[in-house]
């Protein structure tokens, strides 16, 4: 392991895209963190997020969680970019002939994605737990850590995010034509999930309408982006603005997404070595 990860080390080395976007994402995701201490002025009033009560335990969890999920695309760029260099530079042939294998080329990526997935999961945590204690109208051990799975499920959403990225970039092996079917694979599972919440709510009152869209199984929300997306849910419902108005905040574990995510993560791992053994390099 200690040498996938001096080889991995060495190849990124002098890869600038890769130093740049890497300090780039995290003092991005850093000073976001930070976010609900400015104030905003939107419709003429001033919104201060912390407040809002975005800083409150045990809602701090997932509001920084969300926040920083949003900015997932900055890591990926540099997994993308890690591991198109490998073809577009030959240097995967090269080291298939000095003796890498296939095998140990997707253990390298994998040990690279779990860095920077365990990195960006312990600063969240970190700076979660500093801005919680300072800013939170609680700090009670029960509201503390009522919520820190969200960690986990940001630390599973990342991974499998990633994985994902190895994946279209082992079969597509250049940069833009990765991101190009990252956005149409998004668009299509929009579409596929419109078509089946349009399928169970025709002909429906109202009233049926919203039951059925709050309590039924949606197959759609098993796809890979959008089990992801259900991992964390939009906090937007728990701002104290939100609750002055009569919106709730509704919750229920999401059991269902978090096995497919992990599905997911086994098939787009075995794909992309099953692609790297079949194709001729």
């Amino acid at each position: 392991m200690i040498k996938l990860l001096k080889l991995e080390y060495y190849k990124n080395l002098n890869y600038r895209p890769f130093k740049i976007f890497t300090i780039l994402y995290f003092a991005i995701l850093i000073a976001l963190l930070f976010i609900g201490l400015v104030d905003f002025d939107l419709f003429g009033g001033t919104i201060n997020l912390k407040e809002q009560g975005i800083y409150n335990f045990p809602g701090i969890w997932n509001f920084t969680t969300w926040i920083v999920a949003l900015l997932k695309i900055f890591l990926g760029l540099i997994i993308v970019f890690s591991i198109s260099q490998e073809f577009s530079n030959r240097m995967f042939k090269q080291n298939t002939i000095d003796g890498l294998s296939r095998k140990e080329f997707i253990s390298s990526k994998l040990l690279t994605i779990s860095f920077f997935t365990i990195v960006s999961t312990i600063i969240v945590f970190g700076i979660t737990i500093f801005l919680g204690y300072k800013y939170s109208d609680t700090t009670e051990s029960a509201k503390v850590f009522e919520e820190i799975f969200f960690i986990g499920n940001y630390f599973v959403k990342l991974f499998t995010f990633f994985c994902f990225l190895m994946f279209l970039s082992v079969l597509l092996r250049k940069s833009v034509f990765v991101f190009l079917a990252l956005f149409v694979f998004w668009i299509g599972e929009a579409i596929l999930s419109g078509v089946e919440v349009f399928m169970k709510v025709r002909g429906l009152q109202e009233a049926q309408r919203n039951a059925v869209l709050q309590n039924d199984f949606f197959i759609t929300h098993l796809l890979p982006l959008e089990s992801m997306s259900s991992l964390i849910p939009n906090p937007i419902m728990r701002l104290k603005m939100a609750k002055m108005i009569g919106l709730k905040y509704e919750f229920h574990y999401p059991t269902e997404s978090l096995i497919a995510c992990l599905v997911w993560c086994g098939i787009f791992i075995f794909g992309s070595y099953w692609i790297l053994k079949r194709r001729d390099w």
